[in-house]
């Protein structure tokens, strides 16, 4: 796991099982106004960024390479120079920057890298720098790794440098449980997988033995809740990712539970409780099992989502007559509209900052994905096709996955992304039809 520390000779960071120490990356100077992406809602140019050839061992430097160039050029905000296009190709690691060839290609940041193989391990150092200001941004760093865990070395440069570089939280090294789903649209066979967050390093957690549903990550990403029809009849499972084993949470044959969420802590499961024709929100004390209703009202209410202080749960209800969104505290009582725009909403995802609620919402025979603020304003629509869904938030709170359902008999479900200003929409690089993503935190 990583381990960091801010001070930088003796700060620590660790992948795997490994350590890494900071590089010393020379003097770093002040500058009155840094290298900065300001990301609004208006027109973004991407910044032009170099990532020469990584020097060490050619095979696997180049390997890693390729996927800090991916991470970044795939957020919409970098445009990396060719490296066809470089005046010089430095000769190590260490050599002195020429900031003057780097600005010749019109580069305004330069990462550089060293990738090197021992046996089962790697070492890979990197740096960042402000090639307009002509100076390093930030410490150079060092990542000891498995070699296997190469992806996730590379994973965590590319967090470096859009870090740095926009001010925002990482969010490359993560993953996302989703549903793979294969078959007839009436007959789908459903199987839930946990991958790196670009659709790499696929791990099965259950056979296509049953039906399984909407797989979300507790906070820490250790867990996975899902909807499972193994007995016939939806019951909520829980999921412990690394010996893929799992128990019931719930039993109950004379209700159906479904759609569950864990709160931040860990300690609570919210989940949607069908009995007798009447769906309510329900709460779960996920150590003891005790459970209480949270929601008591002759409407169908479901989808429910935890703010990330855990005190609040946004969901969705039919109690005004047609699907709409609704805050409720942990102790209950009336809970607050918050939708109210034309059309109907659903499935709603409290944003990590805590600033934003994603939604689907329903306008005529289409549905789009959207987002508003806490208490309903600044609504804005994402998307526009004949049918998004269920919204999954990267850990930094600025992107959204979603499902894409294509129409037609021949239709299936694919999982997108799209930044929240509504740019950047691209589909996951997947070559199987799937669904229902939680984007979990970023990997310890």
């Amino acid at each position: 796991m990583f381990r960091r520390s801010t001070l930088a000779p003796a700060a620590t960071i660790a992948l795997a099982l490994a350590g890494a120490a900071l590089l010393p990356a020379g003097p770093l100077l002040a500058q009155e106004a840094p290298l900065r992406i300001e990301i609004t809602d208006g027109v973004i140019e991407p910044m032009s960024i170099a990532i020469p050839e990584f020097h060490g061992d050619e095979e696997i430097a180049a390997r890693v390479r390729e996927v800090v160039a991916d991470d970044l050029t795939g957020t919409g905000l970098f445009r990396e120079i060719p490296i066809a296009s470089h005046q010089v190709q430095p000769a190590s690691f260490t050599e002195a920057v020429s900031y003057d060839d780097w600005r010749a290609v019109d580069a305004q940041a330069l990462v550089s890298a060293e990738v090197r193989q021992m046996g089962e391990n790697i070492s890979v150092r990197f740096r960042l720098f402000d090639v307009v200001s002509g100076q390093p941004q930030g410490d150079g760093m060092q990542f000891d790794a498995r070699a296997a865990d190469w992806r996730r070395a590379a994973h965590k440069i590319a967090d470096q440098v859009y870090s740095r570089l926009t001010g925002e939280k990482p969010y490359f090294d993560s993953r996302v449980a989703f549903v793979q789903e294969t078959g007839p649209k009436n007959a789908r066979i459903k199987r839930i997988g946990v991958m790196d967050y670009d659709g790499e390093n696929i791990l099965w957690m259950t056979d296509s033995s049953s039906l399984v549903l909407a797989p979300k990550f507790s906070a820490d990403g250790r867990r996975l809740l899902y909807t499972s029809y193994d007995s016939g009849f939806p019951q909520i499972r829980v999921m412990d990712i690394a010996t893929v084993t799992s128990r019931p949470l719930t039993q109950d044959t004379g209700a159906m539970a479904f759609a569950p969420t864990f709160s931040p802590d860990g300690r609570w499961v919210a989940y949607s409780r069908e009995n007798g024709g009447n769906t309510d929100i329900w709460l779960m004390d996920a150590a003891t099992g005790a459970q209480r209703p949270l929601t008591d009202a002759p409407s169908i209410e479901t989808s429910p989502s935890f703010s990330p202080d855990g005190k609040r749960i946004v969901f969705e209800s039919d109690r005004s007559g047609t699907p709409q969104l609704y805050i409720i505290g942990l102790e209950g009582g009336e809970p607050t509209r918050i939708s109210f725009g034309a059309g109907r909403y659903g499935s709603p995802a409290w944003s990590p900052k805590g600033d934003m609620i994603a939604f689907t919402s329903q306008v005529g025979e289409r549905f789009h994905i959207g987002v508003m603020r806490t208490d309903g304003s600044a609504e804005k629509t994402l998307t526009d096709s004949f049918l998004d869904e269920g919204p999954t938030w990267a850990p930094n709170g600025r992107v959204v996955m979603f499902t894409r359902v294509t129409p037609g008999g021949s239709g299936e479900p694919r999982l997108h992304s799209v930044d929240i200003t509504g740019r950047n929409m691209r589909p996951l690089d997947l070559d199987f039809a799937a669904s229902d993503p939680s984007w979990g935190p970023l990997m310890p």
